[in-house]
């Protein structure tokens, strides 16, 4: 039975690397579950023994982002007072270096959020304890329409920033400039 286990895991673990390989060529709208199947080297069949459809594949990924979000937080140099700079900019660098990390993936989710409203709604659910947890970071600020809502305009505008910019690496500022821009522009909205 433990074999079994392993290689059943194994094929998963394959079969989302393939489809992140996938993500990055060609979109997760444009992919379909037999190219994932093809790049992993696997038979169609097995695809559906892992996730029954490919948002059900992409929910694993998110989750999987999710579990390593909550080891980042554990990261020596996490601060979790917003009041303070260092703290907003520390979550900004982070969030920057996690999303060109996993540009292929947070691509992937930002698109079907868009095609699909009960995907949209589910990885809002899986995502609402890390708001929680930004909204935590504001205790010491009294942020317009209060903690939860600043901290869904914060990870909103971290989120959109961070994309705009790999959709489109070198616009007006480099990385560095962008980082801090956005840090002060986060940090002076939430502190008003």
């Amino acid at each position: 039975m433990g074999t079994r286990r392993q290689q059943a895991a194994q094929t998963e673990a394959e079969l989302k690397a393939a489809a992140i390989r996938v993500f990055a060529r060609v979109g997760y709208l444009n992919t379909k579950i037999t190219d994932i199947t093809v790049e992993a080297g696997r038979a169609t069949g097995s695809f559906y023994k892992h996730f029954p459809s490919k948002e059900k594949l992409l929910e694993a990924l998110l989750a999987d982002l999710l579990a390593e979000g909550d080891v980042h937080a554990g990261l020596a140099g996490h601060l979790d007072d917003f009041r303070d700079r260092a703290a907003v900019r520390w979550h900004v660098a982070v969030y920057w270096d996690f999303y060109r990390e996993h540009r292929a993936v947070m691509s992937a989710l930002q698109q079907a959020a868009i095609v699909d409203e009960e995907f949209a709604r589910r990885s809002r659910e899986m995502i609402e304890p890390d708001l929680r947890h930004i909204a935590g970071h504001m205790a010491g600020l009294r942020p317009p329409g209060g903690p939860l809502v600043a901290a869904s305009f914060f990870t909103t505008t971290l989120s959109s920033v961070t994309a705009a910019w790999f959709a489109d690496p070198g616009p007006v500022t480099g990385e560095a400039e962008t980082i801090e821009a956005l840090t002060t522009f986060l940090h002076t909205g939430l502190g008003g």
